[in-house]
């Protein structure tokens, strides 16, 4: 085999490893704010849910789109290398979160967002159990684009 040939299938296999470990980690993350942060946050009294949010949603939005975009990326550039389409599928999958937290959740952060602690309501706290069920969308399209990126390295 020609020495070039080696080092690009070396490089795709290390490709390989860092798109499914940053993968792994974010839908992780996203399983552990659905089934462990939010029902957590859930049982603080209404004033303090809101302060606890506020600040885990700004970090976890930061750390999840990171991960997104370094997975997508990855995902796309293991699309190049191959040609084969079920490493877009699950780039596809993993950077979808993104249009449905726009077109779906945002409306939800935004009121969230901009409610100051002292003046949550019982209504603040029915968003907040709104926000953790429109979250499991995320998580679902995480779970997927795992799956996916398994298919692709089989």
């Amino acid at each position: 085999m020609p020495n070039n040939f080696v080092k690009q299938l070396q490089m795709l296999s290390r490709q390989k490893l860092v798109v499914g470990a940053a993968l792994v980690t974010l839908a992780g993350a996203a399983v552990y704010v659905s089934v462990a942060e939010q029902p957590a946050r859930l049982k603080l009294d209404t004033l303090a849910l809101l302060t606890e949010w506020k600040p885990s949603y700004e970090r976890g939005a930061i750390m999840q789109a990171s991960l997104a975009i370094v997975s997508g990326v990855l995902g796309i550039i293991a699309f190049l290398y191959t040609y084969d389409w079920r490493w877009l599928v699950g780039a596809a999958l993993i950077l979808a979160p993104w249009p449905y937290t726009i077109f779906i959740i945002m409306p939800t952060n935004r009121v969230l967002k901009s409610t100051p602690p002292e003046l949550a309501t019982d209504q603040t706290r029915g968003l907040i159990v709104q926000w953790g069920r429109l979250h499991w969308g995320r998580t679902a399209l995480g779970l997927l684009a795992v799956v996916a990126y398994l298919w692709a390295l089989n």
